[in-house]
């Protein structure tokens, strides 16, 4: 005759079982299984057990079984039962989706994808969740080709991060083709439970162009609206920087490619100015350019949502904006996992103040930048 496998508790276990069998808060069968170990370590056969909580013999035994050969994790959790057999082999609809096209298209859906593997579309949606795949989501790339991006990148970022004494840094850019749009009808304004409103047909009333420079160590930013953008202009505005800016500090400029930044005219005239100093980016790689954060800045909370009946309306508008940036004005700073791309840390020569976060991506292969002047000597072009 088979005989019930014996149970003894210390004090711990039989203080833990006693909680799980009385809680309020734990799963019934939980709290019953308890409670058949606990009758059971108290001498109680399984016919016994199984009469005083109303449930099988058989059921006694199992769970009895189960906890003297693993105690309380043992009787946590049912065993995994055989079940049907999956007839869906997911890592079949992966390749489907990522190594095939459907005809006639450059994209998998749901549905399409359903049709071809014989599978429903909730089957694909929940195997593409479980693995990441978004079809329908494609994310863009520009990946520069210039042969010396990993120097001018040292440059420019050895600026921001450790600019010469004596000097300041100017990011500088022109924003071309500002439209002054006027919408066809007055919107309403935002009230509880419904959001501002703005037709989305507009009519224009011309363009301008910001120049602007900003200074990389206090945010301040030098500017002046232009109708056109060619060389003429951007002399222009280099004269105003010469006039605005302290005449015993020298000045490292910041420029993307645009041809009017290389004409011969400019040249000539950097040349006669010898405090001046133009960092040129990479090609395809204006995001360095800290002024660009400045002119997304101005954009979201300025541009986009204005109303401007005419060029000038909107020109106030921009120098209405800078004035009241350059009141109380906020640094761009590398962010934290950028810095340490260049530098370790504890080294980090970016001031611990509230600053705006410019994000520069990161780039395997580039090396750590050395202080500014320390760099090998190399030709900028």
């Amino acid at each position: 005759m088979r005989k019930a496998s014996a149970i003894e508790l210390d004090d711990a276990q039989r203080k833990k079982l006693m909680k799980l069998a009385h809680s309020n808060t734990a799963q019934v069968r939980l709290a019953r299984r308890a409670g058949i170990v606990l009758l059971a370590a108290d001498g109680f056969d399984n016919h016994e057990i199984g009469e005083m909580l109303d449930v099988g013999r058989v059921q006694v035994g199992r769970w009895r079984t189960r906890y003297a050969a693993g105690g309380v994790k043992a009787i946590e959790q049912d065993l995994p039962r055989g079940g049907r057999k999956p007839k869906i082999d997911p890592a079949e609809i992966v390749r489907l989706t990522t190594l095939t096209k459907p005809e006639a298209a450059t994209q998998w859906s749901t549905r399409t994808l359903a049709a071809v593997a014989g599978v429903s579309d909730t089957t694909v949606q929940r195997i593409w969740k479980t693995h990441g795949l978004k079809p329908h989501r494609v994310k863009g790339f520009k990946v520069s080709r210039d042969p010396k991006f990993v120097e001018k990148l040292e440059d420019i970022v050895g600026l921001y991060m450790s600019p010469p004494e004596h000097a300041l840094v100017l990011c500088c850019d022109e924003k071309s083709q500002v439209q002054a749009l006027d919408r066809t009808q007055p919107g309403l304004p935002m009230k509880p439970g419904r959001a501002a409103t703005m037709t989305h047909d507009y009519k224009r009333n011309g363009t301008t162009t910001l120049f602007a420079a900003m200074n990389t160590l206090d945010g301040t930013v030098i500017s002046r609206c232009e109708q056109r953008h060619r060389h003429i202009e951007w002399l222009t505005f280099m004269r105003q920087i010469d006039r605005e800016t302290p005449q015993d500090k020298t000045l490292h400029l910041v420029c993307d490619n645009y041809a009017t930044h290389k004409h011969p005219n400019v040249k000539e005239w950097l040349a006669k100015h010898p405090r001046f100093h133009v960092h040129f980016t990479p090609t395809s790689a204006s995001w360095l350019n800290m002024v660009e954060r400045f002119f997304a800045e101005i954009t979201r909370r300025r541009i986009r949502r204005g109303t401007f009946t005419s060029v000038a309306d909107l020109e106030n508008a921009i120098m209405a904006y800078l004035e009241a940036h350059n009141a109380s004005p906020k640094p761009f700073s590398a962010s934290r996992a950028s810095t340490a791309l260049f530098f370790p840390p504890s080294l980090s020569p970016v001031p611990q103040r509230r600053r705006r976060t410019l994000r520069i991506p990161s780039f395997a292969g580039v090396a750590a930048a050395p202080a500014y002047g320390e760099a090998s000597a190399q030709p900028r072009s």
